[in-house]
């Protein structure tokens, strides 16, 4: 298999940190104390996802951040300040939620595939940025909910995410009561794929980003893709629409290079066509 190309970089781009080791892009959220997903921490975020999406160095995108608190979901103090504006802060409003979709959006057909990395606590937007990854791993101590409803804002766009990874009675359950949940039962609810000892969480993310990024990054990005597409179709459409995808997929090089290393037992050559 090719080298991942080695590069070690450390950037502060407003809000967030980025760092880059071989083909692993980790995005921290560095904005205290709640990593609130103020305007400009998601413009910084959308703009990160997208160039990693065309950066051929970039295989796989971690979104983390340490200490008690993931993210808090929205700038609830951005959003009141805007209240004395002459429409009343509907104009700010609709800028702020927008914006947030296109964040999520991005996240989900960014090529590369997303982990979230959650050590704390993951509420309203926050548990909608987990849950709009591909991937997530959270501490034992993590803990997770969509309390819009304790201060009158029902939790409707966090909604989308939560209830495409947890049943409609599971999802329901955390926005109807806004109850916090901990990270055992937010694997159960499948928000989650493991949750670990917070001193190993850092291993295990990176563990599964060492796997993935030995993938062909071409396959990687046709099964992403497809997955989501797929997965809002009636059965018969997602058959017709993934044969063909398999079709296409067989004719890459990739495909014929892996399954040429599979039968010869020697490792594959990526080239990412």
């Amino acid at each position: 298999m090719a080298e991942v190309v080695a590069i070690k970089r450390q950037d502060a781009q407003g809000p967030i940190i980025i760092e880059q080791t071989g083909g692993t892009l980790r995005l921290t959220l560095a904005n205290p104390p709640a990593n609130a997903l103020s305007l400009a921490m998601m413009a910084a975020l959308q703009a990160e996802i997208e160039r990693a999406g065309a950066d051929r160095s970039v295989r796989v995108v971690v979104l983390a951040a340490p200490g008690k608190v993931f993210c808090a979901g929205h700038d609830l103090k951005e959003l009141t300040a805007h209240r004395a504006d002459v429409d009343r802060g509907r104009a700010f409003f609709e800028r702020t939620f927008s914006d947030c979709s296109d964040l999520m959006q991005a996240i989900v057909h960014c090529p590369k595939p997303v982990i979230a990395e959650v050590e704390g606590l993951a509420t309203a937007a926050g548990l909608q940025l987990v849950a709009s990854c591909d991937l997530a791993v959270a501490a034992h101590e993590a803990t997770f909910c969509t309390p819009g409803v304790h201060i009158g804002l029902f939790c409707s766009t966090p909604m989308v995410a939560l209830s495409r990874n947890a049943s409609r009675k599971q999802a329901m359950e955390m926005l109807l009561t806004g109850e916090t949940i901990d990270a055992a039962t937010a694997k159960e609810f499948g928000l989650v794929n493991r949750v670990v000892p917070r001193e190993y969480l850092n291993q295990v993310v990176n563990k599964y980003a060492e796997t993935i990024a030995s993938k062909s990054p071409l396959t990687l990005k046709i099964g992403k893709e497809a997955f989501y597409r797929q997965v809002e179709m009636g059965l018969s459409d997602a058959y017709d629409y993934t044969a063909r995808v398999m079709v296409e997929n067989m004719l890459a090089r990739d495909a014929e290079e892996g399954i040429g290393a599979f039968v010869g037992k020697r490792k594959p050559e990526w080239k990412g066509e």
